[in-house]
Protein backbone atom coordinates (compact mmCIF):
# COMPACT_ATOMS: atom_id res chain seq x y z
CA UNK A 1 0.00 0.00 0.00
CA UNK A 2 0.96 3.34 -1.00
CA UNK A 3 2.28 5.76 1.86
CA UNK A 4 0.09 8.55 0.06
CA UNK A 5 -3.10 6.32 0.38
CA UNK A 6 -6.11 7.97 2.63
CA UNK A 7 -6.76 4.54 4.04
CA UNK A 8 -9.70 6.36 5.95
CA UNK A 9 -11.23 7.83 2.66
CA UNK A 10 -10.44 4.71 0.64
CA UNK A 11 -12.47 2.05 2.86
CA UNK A 12 -15.26 5.10 3.46
CA UNK A 13 -15.53 4.49 -0.17
CA UNK A 14 -15.35 0.91 -0.13
CA UNK A 15 -18.12 0.96 2.51
CA UNK A 16 -20.71 3.19 0.89
CA UNK A 17 -20.27 0.69 -2.06
CA UNK A 18 -20.99 -2.24 -0.18
CA UNK A 19 -24.35 -0.93 1.50
CA UNK A 20 -24.80 0.42 -2.20
CA UNK A 21 -24.75 -2.55 -3.47
CA UNK A 22 -26.78 -4.89 -1.13
CA UNK A 23 -29.51 -2.23 -2.03
CA UNK A 24 -29.09 -3.39 -4.89
CA UNK A 25 -29.72 -6.81 -4.06
CA UNK A 26 -33.03 -6.22 -1.63
CA UNK A 27 -34.27 -3.97 -4.76
CA UNK A 28 -33.63 -6.11 -7.40
CA UNK A 29 -35.19 -8.83 -5.16
CA UNK A 30 -38.12 -6.76 -4.98
CA UNK A 31 -38.21 -6.26 -8.74
CA UNK A 32 -38.16 -9.82 -9.74
CA UNK A 33 -41.59 -10.75 -7.67
CA UNK A 34 -43.39 -7.73 -8.35
CA UNK A 35 -43.16 -9.01 -12.21
CA UNK A 36 -46.18 -10.06 -13.96
CA UNK A 37 -47.05 -10.51 -17.72
CA UNK A 38 -46.15 -12.00 -20.70
CA UNK A 39 -43.05 -11.63 -20.82
CA UNK A 40 -42.19 -12.11 -16.84
CA UNK A 41 -40.11 -15.25 -17.12
CA UNK A 42 -37.45 -13.62 -19.04
CA UNK A 43 -37.61 -10.20 -17.14
CA UNK A 44 -37.53 -12.09 -13.60
CA UNK A 45 -34.25 -14.26 -14.66
CA UNK A 46 -32.58 -10.83 -15.66
CA UNK A 47 -33.54 -9.32 -11.97
CA UNK A 48 -32.50 -11.98 -10.20
CA UNK A 49 -28.93 -12.34 -12.13
CA UNK A 50 -29.09 -8.35 -11.31
CA UNK A 51 -29.40 -9.16 -7.60
CA UNK A 52 -26.52 -11.77 -8.37
CA UNK A 53 -24.15 -9.68 -9.16
CA UNK A 54 -24.90 -6.72 -6.62
CA UNK A 55 -24.10 -9.63 -4.21
CA UNK A 56 -21.03 -10.36 -6.03
CA UNK A 57 -20.10 -7.00 -5.63
CA UNK A 58 -21.23 -5.88 -2.12
CA UNK A 59 -18.04 -9.21 -1.58
CA UNK A 60 -15.92 -7.71 -3.44
CA UNK A 61 -15.78 -4.67 -1.67
CA UNK A 62 -16.27 -6.31 1.81
CA UNK A 63 -12.86 -8.21 0.97
CA UNK A 64 -11.01 -5.06 0.01
CA UNK A 65 -12.62 -3.34 3.49
CA UNK A 66 -10.55 -6.35 4.95
CA UNK A 67 -7.81 -6.74 2.50
CA UNK A 68 -6.91 -2.80 4.50
CA UNK A 69 -7.46 -4.46 7.96
CA UNK A 70 -11.16 -2.47 8.66
CA UNK A 71 -14.56 -3.79 9.50
CA UNK A 72 -17.00 -3.86 6.62
CA UNK A 73 -20.65 -1.86 7.46
CA UNK A 74 -23.49 -3.64 8.44
CA UNK A 75 -25.75 -1.06 6.96
CA UNK A 76 -28.02 -1.42 3.57
CA UNK A 77 -28.22 1.51 1.23
CA UNK A 78 -31.15 3.62 1.03
CA UNK A 79 -34.18 1.62 -0.29
CA UNK A 80 -37.05 3.71 -1.85
CA UNK A 81 -40.10 1.72 -2.31
CA UNK A 82 -42.22 3.85 -5.54
CA UNK A 83 -44.94 0.88 -5.53
CA UNK A 84 -44.36 1.15 -9.39
CA UNK A 85 -43.67 -1.82 -10.64
CA UNK A 86 -44.29 -1.50 -14.48
CA UNK A 87 -41.32 -2.71 -16.19
CA UNK A 88 -40.61 0.41 -17.85
CA UNK A 89 -40.84 2.36 -14.09
CA UNK A 90 -38.34 -0.77 -12.46
CA UNK A 91 -35.48 -0.27 -15.40
CA UNK A 92 -35.62 3.93 -14.81
CA UNK A 93 -35.43 3.31 -11.60
CA UNK A 94 -33.04 0.95 -12.16
CA UNK A 95 -30.54 2.98 -14.47
CA UNK A 96 -30.73 5.99 -11.50
CA UNK A 97 -29.37 3.24 -8.68
CA UNK A 98 -26.67 2.30 -11.35
CA UNK A 99 -26.03 5.86 -12.07
CA UNK A 100 -25.63 6.52 -8.38
CA UNK A 101 -23.55 3.27 -7.77
CA UNK A 102 -21.50 4.23 -10.82
CA UNK A 103 -20.30 8.04 -9.33
CA UNK A 104 -19.01 5.62 -6.27
CA UNK A 105 -16.55 4.03 -8.30
CA UNK A 106 -15.18 7.05 -10.01
CA UNK A 107 -14.64 8.85 -6.90
CA UNK A 108 -12.67 6.01 -5.41
CA UNK A 109 -10.81 6.18 -8.71
CA UNK A 110 -10.11 9.72 -8.58
CA UNK A 111 -9.52 8.88 -4.77
CA UNK A 112 -6.76 5.97 -5.45
CA UNK A 113 -5.11 7.16 -8.47
CA UNK A 114 -1.30 6.59 -8.25
CA UNK A 115 -1.65 5.27 -4.81
CA UNK A 116 -2.86 2.23 -5.28
CA UNK A 117 -3.14 -0.02 -8.45
CA UNK A 118 -5.31 -2.84 -6.18
CA UNK A 119 -7.74 -0.14 -5.72
CA UNK A 120 -6.70 1.29 -9.19
CA UNK A 121 -7.80 -1.80 -10.84
CA UNK A 122 -10.80 -2.78 -8.96
CA UNK A 123 -12.57 0.87 -9.80
CA UNK A 124 -11.87 0.76 -13.32
CA UNK A 125 -12.95 -2.36 -13.81
CA UNK A 126 -15.91 -1.86 -11.76
CA UNK A 127 -17.00 1.51 -13.81
CA UNK A 128 -16.70 -0.79 -17.19
CA UNK A 129 -19.10 -3.00 -15.69
CA UNK A 130 -21.03 -0.30 -14.55
CA UNK A 131 -21.72 1.60 -18.22
CA UNK A 132 -22.18 -1.79 -19.61
CA UNK A 133 -25.10 -2.42 -17.32
CA UNK A 134 -26.16 1.13 -17.88
CA UNK A 135 -26.08 0.83 -21.86
CA UNK A 136 -28.18 -2.67 -21.26
CA UNK A 137 -30.86 -1.40 -19.52
CA UNK A 138 -31.19 1.73 -21.61
CA UNK A 139 -30.96 -0.87 -24.79
CA UNK A 140 -34.43 -1.67 -22.32
CA UNK A 141 -35.78 1.36 -22.71
CA UNK A 142 -35.82 2.17 -25.97
CA UNK A 143 -38.89 1.03 -27.95
CA UNK A 144 -38.15 -2.08 -30.39
CA UNK A 145 -36.22 -0.90 -34.08
CA UNK A 146 -35.20 2.91 -32.08
CA UNK A 147 -31.71 2.78 -32.24
CA UNK A 148 -31.15 6.19 -30.70
CA UNK A 149 -30.07 6.20 -27.08
CA UNK A 150 -32.66 6.75 -24.52
CA UNK A 151 -32.81 10.00 -22.82
CA UNK A 152 -31.85 9.95 -19.19
CA UNK A 153 -31.51 13.43 -18.39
Amino acid sequence: MSENLDKAAAVALLNEILETELAGVVRYTHYALMIFGHSRIPIVSWLRSEATTCLMHANEAGELVTHFGEHPSLKIGALLETHKHGINDILLESLEAEQTGLVLYKKLLVLVNGRSVLLEEYARKMIAEEEMHLGEVNKMLRKPGEITEFPTD
